[in-house]
């Protein structure tokens, strides 16, 4: 990958809500020298596979609450070849299925947690669009209008994606605060947690919701530790709001991200922008300018 113009980054997990678009300017606030990359908020990785290009640290790590998607981030890093085959399989297998065949591999990743049919049904699921119920069963429907991700932009994404990472990254499962609890003064830790809108109330989608005061917490032991980090977080579409901003007392400075069209509101006929928070820990706006 070195010493190649790459316009295009890999993105082998279309996760909705991945901040693949908004990269470019969320990377304009991320420090130059970085020795470990930290993105414990993992998913599609997006931002790790930017960082990887664009800022090169020698370490970086990728962590997940949801142990079927480090599983799926090691493969993809450290076994490509058989990974890509093996999405190929089950992809093509939807040729023959029927009807019903998106349902019985997610009943089959439901019950065994393969990585690799958690990778089919993301790419296949209505809009992309997690979803997960309280025993951490993959609930979205099939999204009868597409196949998917086919194989051989598949495999090409996987492939890009181990140049990057491969040698550098660790894959951890667990708790935010857990993954990124050696994060230091020269490290960076991204962020890009459940909103408030899908951590409570009825619109409950991910493997693990996440309060606000536990992100607070978290967030005042990073900042004990002097560990530079951006956060994205809330945000609005058509006078929406995700959330209320979070305690000034923090000393965040909040940025709006402007994340272009709501793709659920094109469906529903109506044109909405939707606005994203950034918030910077202390001392990084300035650091950059």
């Amino acid at each position: 990958m070195e010493g190649r113009a790459w316009t295009r980054l890999p993105h082998p997990i279309p996760y909705q809500g991945s901040k693949r678009a908004l990269a470019p300017l969320i990377g304009a606030h991320v420090p130059n020298h970085i020795e470990t990359w930290f993105e414990p908020f993992a998913g599609s990785a997006a931002m790790s596979l930017w960082a990887a290009h664009h800022r090169k640290p020698p370490r970086i790590v990728l962590g997940d609450v949801l142990a079927p998607m480090g599983e799926l981030w090691r493969a993809i890093i450290d076994r490509p070849d058989a990974t890509a085959a093996r999405y190929g399989e089950v992809w093509r297998g939807q040729e023959q299925g029927g009807p019903g065949y998106f349902n019985a591999v997610r009943d089959r990743y439901n019950a065994g947690g393969d990585p690799v049919d958690l990778l089919y049904i993301v790419c296949r699921c209505v809009k992309n669009a997690v979803r997960f119920n309280k025993a951490g069963h993959f609930t979205q429907s099939v999204d009868k209008r597409r196949l998917g991700m086919a194989p051989a932009k598949m495999a090409a994404a996987i492939h890009g994606s181990s140049a990057l990472l491969r040698g550098r990254a660790e894959i951890r499962v667990g708790d935010w605060t857990q993954t990124t609890a050696d994060a230091g003064p020269a490290d960076f830790v991204y962020m890009d947690p459940p909103y408030l809108g899908t951590t409570v109330g009825r619109d409950r989608r991910y493997a693990e919701q996440l309060g606000r005061e536990r992100l607070v917490g978290g967030l005042r032991a990073l900042l004990a530790r002097r560990v530079p980090f951006a956060l994205s977080y809330d945000g609005s579409t058509g006078g929406r709001h995700y959330g209320p901003p979070l305690p000034e007392e923090l000393g965040l400075t909040r940025l709006a991200l402007h994340a272009g069209k709501s793709s659920q509101a094109t469906l529903a006929g109506r044109s909405e922008e939707t606005i994203e928070s950034l918030y910077l820990s202390p001392g990084l706006l300035d650091a950059k300018a």
